[in-house]
């Protein structure tokens, strides 16, 4: 099967949550058949919620298409690399791949701080991938954080 990335459409998600005043980050998961099931922006100032970020929004809504708590098989293409937080709920999900673009070196929890998936406590691993469209993603938390300063 030939590869093909939707990264783009996590872009389109993180563009609309920064349009919202929320930090840009967008999050797409896509089924095994290719059809993107569930898409989300960052929500957790206008919920007021600190758990409402992308991947969470994503993951629930994924979960209530396929109606269950699983979604194996499944891809997750986010624009920043998942916090700790939302690293456990991809393990928990069983998602079978996850793709990133920007690495997060405050709070990021894959490949830095807590590295969720290197715990022996984590029973499931996805396969990762990261760097997909980072200076796109990285550019646009520049700009958000640039006008907030």
């Amino acid at each position: 099967m030939e590869f093909r990335s939707y990264m783009a459409l996590a872009l389109e998600e993180a563009r609309a949550a920064g349009g919202r005043d929320e930090v840009p980050v967008g999050a797409v998961i896509v089924a095994p058949n290719g059809e993107v099931v569930a898409r989300a922006g960052n929500q957790t100032r206008e919920t007021n919620d600190p758990t409402a970020h992308a991947e969470i929004l994503a993951i629930r809504a994924a979960c209530a298409v396929g109606g269950s708590e699983r979604l194996g098989g499944h891809h997750l293409y986010v624009t920043l690399e998942p916090c700790a937080m939302c690293a456990a709920a991809i393990a928990a999900a069983r998602i079978e791949r996850l793709y990133y673009a920007a690495s997060d070196p405050k709070s990021g929890g894959v490949a830095q701080g807590a590295r969720v998936f290197a715990r022996p406590q984590t029973h499931h691993v996805p396969q990762i991938y990261d760097g997909i469209a980072a200076s796109e993603s990285e550019a646009l938390l520049r700009d958000f954080f640039a006008k907030r300063r």
